[in-house]
């Protein structure tokens, strides 16, 4: 895990592309799993319109292991994984994961897809396993499987009516 003491927290950028600390947000999380208030600002602040920054990597390693201790995990654990996934591969104006934080990333990513391999077994919630399924697509190397499953049932509805017709 990347410690939180670590300095070089403050100085990660989010989504917007400023400085953003997502440490406040992270150690909240910890203790208030399922306050949405927390979601929301880890949302807004870790994604915006397809960017993503270097706090958003540096989150995901402290969300997946806050998440562990949680059955079934929070949908917003695999959405704002893949999200941020999605954003860093298709897009080249966002930042590479800094050095410091890619093996924690790498190894966060493998703990996720045996936290959404779990919760597919048994979830009920949709958002759940959407995004369960788009970790899994990704942790296989299909970017366009991950983005068709991130889709919402209306556009999935629509692709296929293009594709087969009626």
């Amino acid at each position: 895990m990347i410690d939180l003491d670590d300095e070089r927290w403050s100085d990660l950028r989010g989504g917007y592309k400023v400085v953003y600390d997502p440490r406040p947000a992270l150690r909240a999380l910890a203790t208030r799993y399922d306050d949405k208030t927390i979601w929301n600002e880890l949302w807004e602040e870790l994604h915006h319109q397809g960017d993503v920054g270097s706090a958003s990597y540096a989150a995901i390693p402290e969300i997946v292991r806050i998440s562990t201790e949680h059955v079934p995990a929070n949908w917003a654990t695999y959405g704002l994984a893949a999200v941020i996934e999605e954003a860093r591969l298709a897009d080249e104006r966002n930042p590479r994961i800094p050095d410091w934080i890619e093996p924690h990333y790498r190894a966060a990513w493998q703990t996720l897809l045996h936290l959404a391999l779990r919760d597919l077994a048994t979830t009920t919630d949709e958002a759940t396993a959407t995004y369960a399924l788009a970790v899994v697509a990704f942790h296989r190397g299909s970017l366009s499987m991950s983005r068709i499953v991130m889709f919402t049932d209306d556009e999935r509805d629509e692709m296929l009516k293009m594709y087969w017709g009626s």
